[in-house]
């Protein structure tokens, strides 16, 4: 039994002697302390971050290796040896694996010297500190041209939220993953909406715990990703940390407190007013509650620096209530429940070979209110008596499910080309549930909940990518060329029968309206069919079509000389369902000095139509001054949509031009670009066509279709700035200054034989130009030291101008009309501020606790009193939204 003590001792006491603690401080080569540096002991999982003042402290094992990296700065590797105080140096630029995805090719290029401005955005560190829970919020106010607002009242957009680059569409912008193409979603925006008759890729579907850093493109980059980059590209990189678990738990909730004197102003009693009258019954000082717990954790596969990190993410966000008038009690955000799942991973073969693979998936269980349904003694024939005495309002509910998976080969080859095969494939699908409402032509026996079917969105791309730096020609040139195919399946199914049948008045589902008859109210109108909110696609309605693409691409960049750079691509697309296209681009960037550098690019881009829009249709209830009007949105293939003269959809064709300029000294940095995008036969949703003699037999009151309709052209500059500098002996300050003026111009209405007013009059017109404000602004103010950190955001928006609902419920069809609309019509939404505020501490090395308020000054658009709002609230969806002052606490925590 000694024996066993006494090598039980001596197996401990040589564990002890064999490890050994490390400690030292990493700062930049300007002395200033660098926080969250990842430091790794190599070939193992053990790790640790710098804290605020750049400081470090790891056991390790005393002949071990550590690896310093972090992002922005090339990463350094130091022997121990022995030694117990390593003080590193790191320099900037970006090491192989943190060369920017997006914009260049070249495996030398950073975002410091592209020829196009790309921000950086550390999504880890504005994910970890603030109370923006999702990527839509994160980017909103980190780049300079993104915008997103929150919906309400506008069907599927309240649940997949639209946003767009530089003013454009949100189909115009394109996302990767890891630098590969990641599939849209299939909701098309068809209501009361930003970016109304686009498909967007849902940001939002992405955990953000998950992601490393965002990189915006904020270039047209057609010639070199293909369709969808006409206003740029946002680059999503997945984490591949390794350093064990951390996680955080984030609560928040918005204020009801709204102010005083709006039933004054409107001379009516309102809803949700100070958190009373609430339609879901309660009184609440608080609400939209929102809780989200993440965590991740990454482990190394082998000594080459494999890799697998996993990340979980559990969001739940209660509905917000704000005030509405009668016809739309539920004026607010929608609610959520949501689980994502996110793994990235990477093997290296052998010293030339790599295989990566990263995917996941996202389900949310979404829920917003529809316009609200007066009883059916109000003479309301859309509410059924003896279930809505008092009449109802509907809830658009949902499941949205997005997988997503990727699959490639890296390899080096003897002669010097690197070779990258990967496929990835993504799927969105869109499952409509109505809850709360009826189907008014069943009577009594309708139920009030529907399965209102959906529709759904796959893509599949197969790429084949060269590359080869060349240090030899002039002063270094990179030749990449590749292939890609595509494929693409757009579909819609039926939901059940009562959410879209119309029944006869012995229960049975109209057929043969010659033989049926159907119930009628006291004027004797027909009872409406269908769920109330959102009525069900139906048997007609499905589509299932498909589509294939294949593109080549030669990108090459030539440093001609240290100071100045040359770079061209030229990219041909050729599509199974509307022909082939050909773009190219150049760009160039000129040193004038170390510090200052010029740099400009033209480009052209092109967008091909969506197999959403090519094929979506339905019929809907449009809600026109509180009333339901039935309306057709008709596919582009349909004999109805010919009838009226539209033309088959062609691709969007772009040109891109910018010139800007970057500066660096010190702890200063500005880049400043301006640009002037052109965009001929733009797709646009028209307005809504009456003509009855065509729908009469459909039953339907208006219709509308997607066109190549408009031709536009944006100009604009974006603003960069920042400056971090230390102060004292242990204090950080950073300051960045970001802004945007952006203006977009309609240059023709290519309305053909058609009326223009009813083609694409001033009310859509100025929706598709308030995509974006005349200007944004964001000051970040940053303090840090030792264990405590605080910012301060200050974000200005523009004065916003839309129209109103009153050109839909009066159409102008001559300019006469429009001049005297225009004076009652236009709402004008006051510029703002918006204030948010963070604080954080930590309360030991492995947990940190922070707090905070987004607008924390609690201010609204401008509020409109005539009730005329496209959305039916006090207010449209402009700015910063219209949910006010949002506190939060969130914990952090690692293992």
């Amino acid at each position: 039994m000694k024996n066993i003590y006494f090598y039980l001792f001596f197996f401990m006491t040589s564990l002890a002697f064999a490890q050994h603690n490390v400690t030292g401080a990493v700062k930049d080569s300007r002395g200033i302390p660098l926080p969250g540096v990842n430091i790794t002991e190599g070939g193992t999982s053990n790790g640790t971050t710098s804290d605020f003042d750049g400081n470090y402290s790891i056991s390790v094992n005393q002949n071990a290796t550590l690896i310093f990296s972090y992002v922005g700065y090339n990463t350094a590797t130091l022997s121990v040896n022995n030694q117990t105080t390593l003080n590193v140096i790191l320099e900037e630029g970006v090491s192989l694996d943190e060369v920017m995805l997006v914009g260049s090719r070249s495996p030398r290029r950073t975002a410091t010297d592209t020829a196009v401005p790309v921000d950086v955005i550390n999504v880890a560190d504005i994910a970890s500190t603030t109370g923006k829970v999702e990527v839509n919020e994160i980017l909103q106010y980190a780049a300079p041209s993104f915008n997103a607002s929150k919906q309400s009242g506008s069907d599927g957009a309240d649940h997949i939220v639209p946003a767009s680059l530089r003013g454009l569409g949100p189909d115009q912008t394109l996302v990767l993953i890891n630098g590969k193409r990641r599939h849209q979603s299939s909701l098309v925006n068809v209501f009361g909406t930003r970016g109304r008759g686009n498909s967007g890729t849902d940001l939002n579907a992405i955990p953000a715990n998950a992601i490393k850093r965002i990189e915006v493109l904020r270039d047209g980059a057609s010639a070199q990703y293909g369709s969808d980059a006409i206003a740029g590209v946002i680059n999503i990189v997945l984490k591949d940390n390794t350093n064990g678990f951390s996680g955080g738990i984030t609560y928040g909730a918005y204020s009801t407190a709204i102010g005083d004197g709006w039933e004054e102003a409107t001379g009516e009693t309102l809803n949700n007013v100070e958190g009373k009258n609430r339609l879901d019954g309660d009184d609440k000082s608080w609400d939209g509650e929102t809780v989200k717990i993440d965590a991740n954790y990454g482990v190394s596969l082998n000594d080459n620096g494999g890799f697998i990190n996993f990340t979980t993410e559990f969001l739940s966000r209660q509905n917000t209530l704000r005030p509405g008038f009668a016809w739309r009690k539920g004026y607010g955000s929608a609610g959520v429940d949501g689980f994502n799942f996110m793994v990235n991973a990477s093997l290296p073969v052998n010293d030339n070979t790599e295989v990566y693979a990263f995917g996941g998936r996202n389900f949310r269980d979404t829920n917003a209110y529809a316009f609200s349904r007066d009883g059916f003694a109000d003479g309301d024939n859309r509410s059924v008596p003896s279930l809505y005495p008092n009449g109802f309002t509907p809830k658009i509910t949902s499941n949205i499910t997005d997988v997503s998976v990727s699959v490639g080969v890296r390899h080096e080859m003897e002669n010097g080309w690197n070779l990258d095969f990967n496929n990835t494939y993504g799927k969105n699908n869109f499952h409509y549930f109505i809850k709360n409402s009826n189907n008014a032509s069943m009577q009594n026996a309708s139920p009030t909940d529907f399965d209102a079917g959906g529709h759904f969105l796959s893509q599949n791309t197969t790429g084949l990518d060269f590359n080869k730096y060349l240090e030899d020609v002039a002063s270094g040139l990179s030749l990449a060329f590749g292939f890609e195919y595509r494929t693409e399946n757009f579909g819609i199914f039926a939901g059940e029968v009562p959410s879209y049948g119309l029944y006869d008045v012995n229960g049975v589902p109209v057929t043969n309206p010659a033989t049926q008859t159907v119930a009628f109210d006291s004027n004797g109108d027909d009872l409406p069919s269908g769920s109330q909110g959102f009525p069900g696609y139906s048997p007609a309605n499905e589509v299932d079509r498909s589509r294939t693409n294949y593109g080549i691409y030669f990108d090459t960049e030539l440093n001609v000389s240290e100071a100045f750079m040359l770079a061209a691509a030229v990219r041909y697309e050729n599509y199974s369902d509307f022909g082939s296209t050909f773009n190219g681009k150049l760009a160039s960037r000129l040193k004038i000095s170390d510090d200052f550098s010029l740099r400009g690019s033209i480009s052209t881009g092109f967008r091909a139509p969506s197999l959403a829009q090519l094929y979506y249709n339905l019929i809907f209830n449009n809600i026109v001054a509180g009333a339901s009007v039935p309306s057709l949105l008709s596919a582009n293939n349909s004999t109805v949509t010919k009838a009226f003269g539209i033309g088959q959809l062609k691709e969007e064709k772009a040109f891109n031009a910018s010139i800007g300029f970057t500066y660096k000294t010190g702890g200063f940095t500005a880049t400043i670009d301006a640009y002037s995008i052109t965009v001929d036969d733009r797709i646009i949703l028209t307005d809504n066509f009456t003509d009855q003699t065509i729908l009469g037999p459909l039953n339907v009151d208006a219709a509308q279709f997607f066109a190549n309709g408009v031709d536009t052209r944006t100009n604009g500059l974006d603003i960069v700035l920042g400056y971090d500098t230390n102060v004292g002996d242990h204090g950080k300050i950073k300051v960045a200054l970001i802004g945007n003026f952006n203006d977009l111009e309609v240059k023709n209405i290519n309305n053909g034989n058609l009326n223009e007013f009813t083609f694409f009059g001033p009310f859509s017109q100025a929706y598709l130009k308030a995509a974006a404000p005349d200007y944004k602004f964001g000051l970040n103010l940053g303090y840090s030291c030792k264990k405590f950190d605080t910012t301060v955001s200050l974000t200005q928006f523009s004065e916003v101008t839309l129209q109103d609902f009153q050109w839909v419920d009066s159409p102008a069809t001559t300019q006469a009309e429009a001049d005297a609309l225009f004076p009652v019509a236009t709402d004008i939404y006051k510029a703002a501020l918006v204030v948010d505020l963070s604080m954080g501490y930590e309360l030991s090395e492995k947990v940190k606790f922070s707090i905070g308020a987004n607008n924390l000054f609690n201010k609204y658009p401008t509020p409109q009193f005539d009730g005329w709002t496209d959305q039916g609230g006090l207010a449209d969806s402009v700015q910063m939204g219209s949910d006010g002052t949002y506190v939060f606490g969130r914990l952090n925590f690692s293992l």
